[in-house]
């Protein structure tokens, strides 16, 4: 899907993920996706260049195993000089911690560039729907 380079963007990305993946994912692990893709979204609004267009690309990817579902997401953007990175935020930042609650939701992130932008993507593997505490959560 494509949402407007706007703050808009990441409410209109998070309700529709949330609306395609519920029932199809476990509750914890869609409220990781959820918070997850507002954070990438969130990011290449407020420090990246926008595609054609004025908008960022939003997808996601789901493979299913005998452990469940895997899930990729992926947001496009134009890109920018500096691109993504973590970096430390004081304790009093308002911002600066975007990339840190990716790395401790995803199992694994990343950046790509190509000729048109940069995609940041984030993996998450499939959860044991047998732990204890995902029944209480339910």
């Amino acid at each position: 899907m494509v949402v407007p380079h706007h703050a808009t963007g990441a409410r209109q990305a998070r309700h529709r993920l949330a609306d395609e993946l519920t029932g199809v994912v476990p509750p914890p692990l869609l409220a990781d996706l959820v918070a997850v893709l507002a954070e990438l979204v969130g990011n290449a609004v407020r420090h990246a260049d926008p595609l054609p267009g004025g908008v960022v690309r939003v997808a996601w990817r789901l493979r299913s195993s005998a452990a469940g579902q895997q899930v990729q997401l992926r947001v496009t953007d134009g890109g920018s000089a500096a691109g993504p990175r973590m970096r430390m935020a004081d304790t009093d930042a308002v911002d600066g911690r975007g990339l840190h609650i990716v790395a401790g939701l995803a199992d694994r992130w990343g950046v790509e560039r190509d000729g048109l932008g940069q995609s940041v993507w984030a993996e998450f593997d499939p959860v044991d729907v047998t732990r204890s505490d995902l029944a209480v959560a339910g």
